[in-house]
């Protein structure tokens, strides 16, 4: 794998450092075939993780949650926050217990949060949301209301250094084991959507758009 070099200490991989890269390019992408975001920071010496739907905007990252919520009011006061997603693509199993693994993509953020209070960024930051769970959602369904953004914290996150690991490939077993009667290789995990079950509320006659029904990521 190609590698940048890292941008600070705490953004470089030292276990498996051949899976390691510090592209911005390939950070950005993983960042944007993820789903959920678990987002960690320390308050009063208590560490805390939460998982978070989130959205890449450039080199920030949105973050979402009722206003009322203490964390996400102690993630707008300039805390250091840690961000990890993780994509499996596959089960890797070996010949032996030990050489098990998975095939995956991950990417850790590191940076500051801070609160977004203007209305225009603010329903920005909801559209980025929704459009990077569903591309083009935010077009079609009904955009938040005044009392909907007041209800809602919205925390931004920039990218300061940032590190992905990868690993692809089969599994790598010891040459004494390569003759054990043992099936060996890759079960694929992609993510691909069942089809779409209609709301029983939903008015007759809609349909589902065409990514909604051949829903894949990554």
């Amino acid at each position: 794998m190609t590698q940048a070099s890292p941008s600070s200490a705490r953004s470089t991989i030292r276990r498996h450092a051949d899976r390691a890269s510090y592209d911005r390019e390939l950070v950005h992408g993983i960042l944007d075939a993820g789903l959920v975001a678990h987002v960690a920071f320390v308050v009063d010496g208590q560490p805390f993780v939460i998982p978070m739907v989130y959205a890449r905007r450039g080199d920030r990252i949105v973050l979402h949650g009722a206003a009322a919520s203490r964390l996400q009011k102690q993630l707008a006061t300039g805390v250091p926050v840690s961000l990890g997603v993780t994509l499996v693509d596959g089960l890797v199993l070996a010949r032996s217990a030990f050489h098990h693994s998975m095939n995956y993509r991950s990417v850790v953020v590191f940076g500051t949060a801070k609160s977004v209070v203007d209305p225009a960024e603010k329903r920005a930051a909801f559209d980025a949301l929704v459009d990077h769970v569903v591309p083009g959602r935010a077009s079609i369904a009904r955009p938040a209301n005044e009392n909907e953004l007041r209800g809602t914290f919205v925390v931004e996150l920039t990218i300061e250094d940032a590190s992905a690991k990868v690993r692809s490939g089969p599994p790598i077993d010891d040459a004494d084991d390569l003759a054990l009667p043992v099936w060996a290789g890759v079960i694929p995990l992609p993510v691909v959507g069942a089809p779409p079950i209609a709301a029983p509320d939903l008015r007759s006659g809609l349909v589902p758009a065409a990514n909604e029904v051949a829903y894949r990521r990554g």
